[in-house]
């Protein structure tokens, strides 16, 4: 598979919107119904105008995306249909190159974000109780540590 790493375009708003779906369906059972729900309204509102990072396929069809903003990444979401791929680890490659002190927080329930994660290079360096939303689902703090 030949993946490119490009900037999102205004027209790729509802494919980027769909990998976001799929995506925390297959990753995030741990959320309720009601916040998987307006959790995908807050998404639906900013995403399309986001300045992403997307990884397209040989056909220029995104197959993932991630959020960078300075040296935090802010989201990274694969399709589920090719992750293990290693398109995530290509979308990280690309922000450490961009920000070599690169940060990120992960849902502490999402165990497989957080062995990639850590995988990746990765280290926990502080926990919240809570999501960014204020709702109880834990958020680990990482950076990233060359090894």
């Amino acid at each position: 598979m030949v993946i490119n790493i490009r900037r999102s375009r205004h027209d790729e708003g509802n494919k980027l919107i769909a990998i976001w779906c799929r995506s925390v369906d297959a990753t995030h059972d741990f959320l309720s119904k009601e916040y998987r729900i307006k959790l995908e309204e807050l998404v639906r509102s900013f995403l399309p105008e986001a300045p992403l990072w997307v990884a397209a396929n040989e056909q220029d069809e995104p197959v993932a995306f991630m959020l960078l903003t300075g040296e935090h990444m802010d989201a990274l979401f694969v399709d589920p249909d090719i992750r293990g791929c290693g398109v995530g680890k290509l979308l990280i490659e690309h922000a450490l190159s961009l920000a070599p002190a690169l940060t990120t927080n992960v849902n502490e329930q999402n165990e497989q974000a957080v062995g990639f994660y850590k995988k990746m290079g990765f280290r926990v360096n502080g926990r919240a109780e809570v999501d960014d939303l204020g709702q109880p689902y834990p958020l680990l703090h990482l950076r990233y540590h060359k090894a």
